[in-house]
């Protein structure tokens, strides 16, 4: 990477967990500048505005989440097993990522839904991301002979992840994880009754 490019990284990186705890609206560019030790000049130097700031941190945040589920799964589990996994990810992972704010794709959208346009579409593309990902794993358990042949794949991916940021969102706002594990507990009993032959 060239100096400029290394010196956006670091911005990037150096406010990721700003962004995410504190919110667009919360972060100023004095927070941004206190975090990474650069002048106001130099932020803007390396990004057009806080909008392109923000969005880049967002696309960030959200690879990192996308990268540590994907890091859980492995071409020779059965569709089950990568199921199970994807689950797990967020059932051991409370700590790590409640201590940088919370997931960031659910952050962003709250955020953003009426009144960021640029970050409401990055957040879109992300849980479109998110359900591809699972019908993947859904539609290759077809081919299987893991998964039942009728079975709308991505209706399940989008009740999933309404099942998992819900849980989250309830989680987070009554600080009792139990709402997001019994969001899982549901979705493996979903997996077992509904999709596993």
């Amino acid at each position: 990477m060239s100096k400029a490019e290394k010196t956006r990284q670091f911005i990037i990186e150096s406010t990721a967990e700003l962004f995410n705890k504190k919110g667009y609206a919360g972060t100023s560019l004095a927070h941004i500048s206190e975090a990474t030790g650069l002048t106001k000049g130099s932020i803007y130097g390396n990004f057009a505005n806080k909008d392109e700031v923000a969005k880049e941190v967002f696309l960030y945040n959200a690879k990192r989440l996308q990268s540590a589920i994907a890091n859980k799964l492995t071409p020779e589990m059965s569709t089950r097993e990568k199921l199970m996994a994807f689950l797990d990810y967020y059932r051991t992972s409370w700590d790590n990522n409640f201590s940088r704010g919370g997931c960031p794709i659910m952050n962003t959208a709250i955020e953003a839904d009426d009144t960021m346009p640029f970050l409401k579409a990055e957040v879109a593309k992300s849980f479109a991301a998110w359900s591809n990902k699972i019908v993947g794993i859904l539609e290759e358990g077809k081919t299987k002979n893991e998964i039942v042949d009728s079975i709308n794949a991505s209706e399940y991916s989008y009740l999933f992840i309404m099942l998992i940021e819900g849980g989250i969102l309830l989680s987070k706002t009554t600080n009792n994880q139990n709402h997001l594990y019994q969001a899982l507990d549901r979705i493996i009993k979903i997996i077992d009754t509904e999709l596993i032959k």
